[in-house]
């Protein structure tokens, strides 16, 4: 079952190095914020690589990279096509190979089959999506390539520091006219596959090689925002307040609770908290929680939400404040197609990899492209099962392994 050929492992090794110098800060991390002036560096390196490849880029209308060779046999040139990449973008002070793996083993699988001529039955593109980390809404590009965005919900965008979406994307060159034609036609797609970390230590502790992805969590997402008054911080006796904080404190502090009542899978997590008008003697009027909620069924990823919305409106009317609630629609959890999987875990096999099937509690691009086309995910293990952070990190043994089990995955799967 496995091809032949092989990735070349030096060139992939250096090109992630190289990207994991972009956006490098002083915490020791990588801070590559879709549209940022890191984020712009990261994507022109990856153009300078495309070029020197001798591979053609087009950019759709909200910034997602769509990669060819040139030389596709012209008969199956518009056949439905078999994509694979992952992201470039980074969360605040995040790691080296979280996306990046993913998009730059795509980009050598399709290097390596450009350069040997090989003539497959359909192209194979590479793909970099714009904004998967959500810095303006969860997973941006592939939602935009699946759902498709109006102009409205691209204006009502804010990030997590509180910029428009509409002001970082048409200062990093976007049009918003084009934003909203990024929508595809599922027809032009035969299959996605996609290269990840883990993420965490199943397959590090299972001393496995290769992850097969069954499914991906469903994710939903967007801020609770309660709006108190200011009053000052010495003279207002503690029962006359109207303290926005405090009732953000009571939600984070209840969430814990609320995903137990949901039972096992359930989570939610806030990573970010603004305070208005930041003073240390001023009572908080207003402030606003990001959620992020996360469930494998999307029942149970419904009732969280509700119970998310339920606690919010008692814990306003508890201490005396108002709230509104703006949540994004929702991810639904993506089961992953059975014969990809089937392919992964062949190609491993070919290989001499070992290999385990586990779902992925993390969000990816892959969700949505299942809801347009046959999807797999490989996982390769994170050591001490880091992410997001740092620390996250991939030997380069596994870095190999996984993008040969994802050249030869493609191979198959755009032979046929």
């Amino acid at each position: 079952m496995g091809s032949v050929l092989s990735v070349n492992a030096q060139r992939l090794v250096a090109d992630l190095e190289a990207l994991g110098q972009i956006g490098r800060v002083a915490a020791g991390g990588l801070s590559r914020t879709s549209f940022s002036a890191t984020d712009t560096e990261a994507r022109n390196w990856y153009f300078e690589r495309c070029a020197e490849a001798g591979l053609t880029v087009v950019v759709d209308g909200l910034g997602n990279l769509i990669v060819s060779s040139p030389d596709v046999v012209p008969e199956t040139t518009d056949r439905p096509a078999v994509w694979s990449g992952s992201h470039i973008d980074t969360v605040p002070n995040g790691g080296q190979f979280d996306g990046a793996l993913g998009a730059i083993a795509a980009l050598e699988c399709l290097r390596r089959i450009h350069e040997e001529g090989i003539v497959l039955e359909r192209p194979v593109r590479s793909i970099v999506y714009t904004d998967e980390e959500g810095s303006y809404a969860h997973l941006l590009g592939s939602s935009a390539l699946a759902r498709g965005y109006s102009l409205a919900e691209l204006e009502a965008m804010n990030g997590r520091d509180g910029d428009r979406f509409v002001d970082a994307f048409t200062a990093a060159g976007g049009n918003l006219d084009a934003a909203t034609r990024t929508k595809i036609d599922p027809a032009t797609l035969h299959a996605t596959v996609e290269l990840h970390i883990e993420q965490g230590p199943t397959l590090e502790n299972l001393g496995h090689e290769i992850g097969v992805v069954t499914g991906i969590v469903g994710l939903g997402g967007g801020s609770v925002t309660f709006r108190g008054r200011a009053d000052h911080a010495g003279t207002t006796p503690m029962l006359g307040r109207k303290d926005a904080l405090v009732a953000a404190g009571a939600l984070v502090v209840a969430f814990p609770d609320l995903a137990a009542r949901i039972g096992d899978g359930a989570v939610i997590t806030s990573g970010v908290i603004s305070v208005e008008p930041g003073s240390a003697n001023v009572i908080p009027e207003l402030v606003h929680v990001t959620v992020d909620f996360r469930h494998p069924d999307a029942n149970q990823l419904a009732a969280l939400e509700a119970e998310i919305r339920g606690a919010a409106r008692a814990i306003a009317d508890q201490y005396g404040v108002d709230v509104s609630i703006d949540l994004e629609p929702s991810i639904p959890p993506a089961p992953l197609n059975q014969g990809i999987q089937d392919l992964i875990a062949a190609a491993a096999a070919a290989r001499g990899l070992s290999s385990s099937c586990l779902p992925s509690g993390a969000g990816h691009d892959s969700q949505n492209m299942a809801t347009l086309a046959p999807t797999g995910m490989i996982f390769v293990p994170s050591i001490d099962g880091r992410s997001h952070c740092p620390q996250e990190n991939t030997s380069w043994i596994d870095v190999e392994n996984g993008a040969n089990v994802l050249l030869d995955t493609l191979i198959q799967l755009a032979g046929s």
